[in-house]
């Protein structure tokens, strides 16, 4: 299509080119392939069980040889709280503490029940309250409407429009943390070399300064607290990530000004984030899965765990990948099995016939990876992605963490491997990102394009469809060296509604 003048400034200012928006809009009309599943990962099959004697070897690996490593904890946290209040803004917008009968609504809101039996027990409640004054003498109805109110109006704590991360969740004797500040205590008990915790942030602009705000006091008590020295840095999703929308018929969304519409591409862009880090190894997390002190010495230790794999399998395959370069194999077989055994690389059809030094090439390929090492916790019914071994249009057979929305569930035979997955995806990773040289690796070399997502939103009334580049542990990593490893559901305790802060492992004893 032609562009106009001011659509190629706007595509330009973003650090664009024409051609990339053209080939997003062609990507629209064609659409994106499903992924094919070709099994469930499973213990035995695809996702590995660790005895607890291995366990605590891989611990003591990882602590006896962390401090030769540049070591980093990378935390996506630009993500709005707004979904985590969901069914308060409803019951803002539909009850009236005037008209309406209290007890009644609470028979057809069972979220809402939920939050008013244990609304002392949030750690924000002591904050609310003091901007209620008649608090107790008020009916349940309209104490809780006026404790909503104050919690997610703009003319209060407006909690709704604030990132997840700068969020109170856990209330002990002494003080309230954040998730924010509760990452930074997190990581300065595994994620450390030399004395010393990195932590990287990727933040939205708006909100760096209430970011910086919490930063040094929280600093504060982690070094009060493990006398180790935390490095926060922040970044920025890059709006040479934005994607641009378009209508129902595939033609560019515009606005009232007639500008073009682009939006971020979704968490999948942050793989640029990733790789602009120098470091070794990463431990990747999402904000909201954070536990009270009471239960941070297991976390800690499974999170040292997947290291310590990490590193054993990285000596491993760096020394191959040394015998290689310097053309001093001899048997292939080796190799072979530890490709296939341990990094779960299935070699195409056409691998035995072809010639030693073509089998060399190929294997060099394989190892020449970043590796990732993914916990993964039993089913218990969330939603979100899983492990599966998939199929791409090349007939490549890979391990990948796949989206139920990347999947073809009108497909009976793909309906079935679903319900035979065990297992869920925590994001619960350990990334290897550099080679055996040394040289840090081009993350979106490795990168599916065809991964991406098409969805629906809407801005200002107005249907569009939006890409989102593929998910930073799914498209974005799919030709990675991927170990799936069973870890225990107490390692996944994210907050997707405000009640889920109602749970043990985010009630401390006060």
């Amino acid at each position: 299509m032609s562009f106009s003048k001011t659509d190629v400034q706007v595509i330009q200012h973003k650090g664009q080119t024409v051609e990339k928006v053209e080939q997003q809009l062609q990507t629209f009309k064609a659409g994106l392939p499903v992924t094919t599943l070709k099994a469930a990962a499973t213990i035995g099959k695809g996702i590995v069980s660790v005895p607890e004697s291995d366990k605590h070897m891989y611990i003591r690996f990882f602590n006896d040889v962390k401090d030769a490593y540049a070591i980093q904890k990378f935390v996506p946290a630009s993500g709005a709280a707004t979904r985590m209040f969901k069914f308060l803004y409803h019951f803002l917008e539909t009850f009236n503490p005037e008209q309406d009968d209290f007890k009644t609504y609470t028979q057809n809101h069972p979220d809402l029940l939920v939050f008013v039996n244990g609304l002392e027990r949030f750690p924000f409640y002591e904050k609310v309250v003091k901007h209620i004054p008649d608090f107790k003498a008020l009916d349940l109805g309209h104490k809780t409407y006026r404790f909503a109110s104050v919690l997610l109006n703009s003319n209060g704590l407006n909690y709704g429009a604030l990132p997840k991360g700068l969020l109170p969740f856990h209330k002990y004797t002494n003080q309230t943390r954040t998730a924010f500040a509760e990452h930074l205590l997190e990581a300065a008990r595994y994620a450390v070399s030399k004395g010393k915790a990195n932590v990287h942030f990727t933040i939205s602009p708006q909100h760096e300064n209430n970011f910086k705000d919490q930063l040094q006091e929280a600093l504060k008590m982690v070094e009060h607290k493990t006398g180790v020295q935390v490095d926060v840095a922040f970044s920025f999703q890059k709006e040479t990530t934005d994607t641009v929308a378009v209508n129902l018929d595939n033609t560019p969304f515009r606005l009232a000004d007639g500008a073009m519409l682009f939006r971020p591409g979704g968490h999948g862009a942050l793989i640029e984030n990733l790789n602009d880090l120098n470091a070794d190894i990463v431990f990747v997390k999402n904000i909201d899965n954070v536990v009270i002190d009471a239960f941070e010495e297991d976390v800690v230790a499974y999170k040292k765990m997947l290291a310590g794999m990490l590193l054993k399998l990285q000596q491993e395959s760096f020394a191959y990948a040394k015998v290689l370069e310097e053309g001093k194999v001899e048997d292939l077989g080796a190799l072979e099995m530890f490709l296939t055994e341990s990094l779960n690389v299935v070699f195409l059809e056409d691998y035995n016939s072809l010639s030693t030094p073509e089998k060399i090439g190929r294997l060099k390929t394989h190892l020449n990876k970043p590796i990732r090492v993914c916990g993964m916790v039993k089913n218990e019914g969330e939603p979100g992605g899983g492990p599966f071994w998939t199929e791409n249009s090349e007939g490549r057979i890979s391990l990948q963490i796949v989206e139920s929305a990347q999947m073809n569930t009108a497909d009976s035979s793909q309906r079935q491997i679903l319900q035979n997955a065990t297992h869920f995806n925590p994001v619960d990773l350990v990334c290897g990102l550099k080679n055996y040289k040394g040289e840090a690796f081009n993350l979106t070399q490795f990168v599916d394009a065809k991964a991406a997502f098409i969805t629906q939103k809407d801005k200002a009334g107005k249907p569009l469809k939006a890409l989102e580049l593929p998910g930073l542990w799914n498209g974005a990593m799919a030709y990675w060296n991927t170990i799936f490893v069973e870890v225990p559901l107490l390692t996944f305790n994210p907050v997707k509604t405000v009640n889920d802060l109602l749970k043990p492992t985010h009630q401390p004893h006060v």
